[in-house]
């Protein structure tokens, strides 16, 4: 069973917005069974869109549309599904109360644009919107299959996702599973992971579909498996996943959603053991990481972005000697970085950061991209530099990564 997602939408296009909806579209589909074979995204142009919704319809069995339904002259997706359907335009007793009694409780008046919202194609059947003015609408296709129209309104659309439209896809298909699971791997890069697995990759049933997924320090497989059993496919995949972990099992952080935050997050909060950041180059993104996590406040002491060294002296006590002579990106800085947050915080472990983030400030010597990042435990500081790519958002990325991760074996280390 395969699906076209269509979002509809100059301001898609010309990067005004960013197109969440079909992400979303995506997966609810891809949990019920239905694999998608295309996204596209259009204008608001009726040949536009007749040309999406006829090719989707040709090519496959569902087409789910989101864009286009407001009240205005350039919402024009009711009226072009309206001709590529030949059918009317006719108006909706009960989804015209409805907008008009939302609309009152907003305090705003009932006019005839208003009152468009619920002029519906006369084919369609009407996807009540509880959460909003436009109403979805569900159309039957002449072969069997099915067009979807929905509000661009991200949650307007997820509600009739959930509530209308799954629904009636798996009461009208019979739908078998699509299954994905992913293991995330840290510290090896994707070619050497290649490499490494080759053997194990070679011997996978045919069914089952291997992707790498590389991200800053980590790299995510993906095993995937397409129009089969769930149950049985899933406990296939976690023993393919157990006879990996005999392979590189100390490079495997865990499952989707098992970062090494995450894991630092646990072991500390096991241990009744204490955490603060300082950031320079970083700017408070290892902070950030840790601080969005639910149950932070058992562990989580402070955080500093000392920025200037002006911060590093007189907040984290770093000596101006080592300022001086070495500069604020080097060895010795971060290390008292980390040792300075971890006193000044009476926590147990620091985390440091000094780079060059760029596009400017680099040198021969330390060209941008250069970060040295410290860890301070009870017993020991340890510090790396690393070379943490071109691009700003890159260096950030990596830097904090690599730093979080350094935080990571100690812990682990401490744990054997």
């Amino acid at each position: 069973m395969k699906a076209t997602i269509i979002t509809i939408g100059d301001e898609i296009l010309i990067g005004q917005i960013v197109d969440t909806n079909s992400a979303s579209i995506s997966r609810k589909l891809n949990a019920a069974g239905i694999t998608i074979a295309t996204k596209l995204s259009i204008g608001d142009t009726r040949e536009a869109i007749v040309e999406a919704v006829e090719r989707a319809m040709a090519e496959c069995d569902i087409t789910i549309i989101t864009g286009g339904l407001g009240p205005t002259k350039d919402d024009i997706t009711k009226h072009t599904l309206a001709a590529i359907f030949n059918s009317e335009l006719v108006y909706n007793e009960a989804e015209g109360e409805h907008v008009r009694r939302l609309l009152e409780r907003r305090g705003i008046a009932f006019t005839d644009l208003n009152r468009g919202q619920a002029m519906l194609p006369a084919c369609c059947t009407v996807l009540h919107n509880a959460h909003g003015t436009a109403p979805g609408m569900w159309f039957d296709t002449p072969k069997g299959g099915v067009v979807v129209s929905l509000p661009g309104v991200p949650f307007e659309m997820e509600h009739l996702m959930d509530d209308e439209v799954i629904p009636r896809l798996k009461a009208r298909y019979a739908l078998k599973a699509i299954v994905h699971r992913t293991l995330i791997t840290r510290g090896i890069p994707e070619s050497i992971l290649a490499e490494r697995i080759s053997a194990w990759e070679d011997a996978l049933p045919k069914h089952l579909h291997l992707a790498y997924l590389p991200a800053p320090n980590v790299v995510r497989l993906r095993l995937s498996a397409y129009d089969v059993e769930g149950e049985a496919t899933e406990a296939e995949i976690t023993a393919e996943f157990d006879t990996l972990r005999t392979i590189i099992g100390d490079n495997i952080v865990g499952y989707e959603g098992s970062t090494l935050e995450a894991q630092i997050h646990d072991i500390l909060t096991a241990r009744g053991e204490k955490l603060a950041v300082a950031e320079s180059c970083t700017g408070g993104t290892i902070a950030s990481k840790f601080t969005a996590m639910a149950g932070a406040s058992a562990y989580f002491m402070a955080g500093v972005v000392s920025y200037s060294n002006e911060a590093k002296h007189d907040i984290l006590g770093v000596s101006w000697e080592s300022l001086n002579t070495y500069g604020a990106v080097s060895e010795q800085v971060a290390r008292e970085m980390a040792e300075g947050v971890r006193r000044i915080s009476n926590a147990d472990y620091g985390i440091a950061t000094t780079g060059i983030a760029g596009p400017s400030g680099g040198s021969e010597a330390k060209p941008v991209g250069t970060v040295w990042m410290a860890v301070a435990t009870p017993t020991k500081t340890i510090a790396v530099m690393r070379n943490s790519g071109t691009d700003r958002g890159q260096i950030i990325s990596r830097a904090s990564a690599y730093a979080i991760e350094m935080l990571y074996n100690e812990l682990k280390t401490l744990t054997r």
